[in-house]
């Protein structure tokens, strides 16, 4: 499988985030799934307290949407780009899962919702109401965890125990974040559940944030792959998804748990 992580910067405009967005997907050709930053098409608003987002949110039926659809169904790849929106009438944090048809199979939302400063997310987010979700491709298992999500190590156990071999999370981290700790992080969760994981990040300065990028791909036996700068780019690797099977086959952490003593 080739994965590809488009690490942007965003603008304060839809049109230009959406622009960028989609010449991404056009350099990414060639690639098996590619994947987005948290909240591409957007400024980070959850940086400020409890204003009116009503013209981040977009709905199912969205222009941008469509588009999407049309770049995954031109480059036969699998798609998932993050966005703000509203399903059901309530707003969520999502990333879209698109097959190489330009179908929208199915949406993954944010399970945890964090609230600290300028991460004031529970001011936007409804928590998910169906969960972590794992996809089927012809290549293996993915699944999918949304940036804050992965600080709760349910999520990453979680979408292992569904089959997942790869994890893509899209993410916003910012340089003031202890970044080195982060990349262990990933590297801990993806040795301890034996799945590949890539998480890919915003770059650039918006407001008082400053996105870090360090986008990065860590293998089943936690070994770093490859990792970006902080630089706008794509991040694209060859990965087997088989290699996250036979590794769980080899040390069998997962089929050794003993689940009738957790809490």
């Amino acid at each position: 499988m080739k994965l590809s992580l488009i690490q942007m910067s965003m603008s304060e405009s839809l049109n230009k985030n959406c622009e960028k967005s989609l010449t991404f997907c056009d350099k990414a050709q060639g690639s098996n799934l590619v994947f987005f930053p948290e909240i591409q098409l957007y400024p980070f608003f959850p940086q400020y307290e409890g204003r009116d987002a009503s013209k981040y949110c977009l709905k199912e039926n969205a222009m941008e949407i469509t588009d999407f659809c049309k770049k995954a169904a031109q480059y036969h790849y699998y798609l998932s780009p993050n966005v703000y929106m509203e399903l059901i009438g309530k707003r969520y944090d999502t990333s879209l899962w698109i097959n190489p048809k330009g179908k929208i199979v199915d949406y993954a939302k944010m399970v945890h919702i964090a609230q600290a400063k300028q991460f004031y997310e529970q001011d936007y987010y409804t928590p998910s109401d169906d969960g972590f979700k794992v996809f089927d491709t012809p290549h293996g298992k993915v699944g999918i965890v949304i940036c804050y999500d992965r600080h709760l190590p349910e999520s990453i156990r979680t979408c292992a125990l569904m089959g997942a071999q790869l994890i893509i999370i899209p993410t916003a981290n910012t340089k003031a974040e202890p970044m080195e700790l982060f990349e262990w992080e990933i590297r801990v969760q993806a040795m301890q559940n034996q799945v590949f994981i890539a998480m890919c990040n915003r770059v650039g300065t918006e407001g008082s944030m400053v996105f870090s990028g360090e986008s990065l791909v860590v293998a089943p036996d936690g070994s770093l792959i490859c990792k970006a700068d902080d630089n706008e780019q794509i991040l694209s690797c060859e990965i087997n998804l088989e290699e996250a099977t036979k590794l769980r086959e080899k040390v069998p952490y997962i089929a050794t748990r003993r689940k009738e003593w957790y809490l």
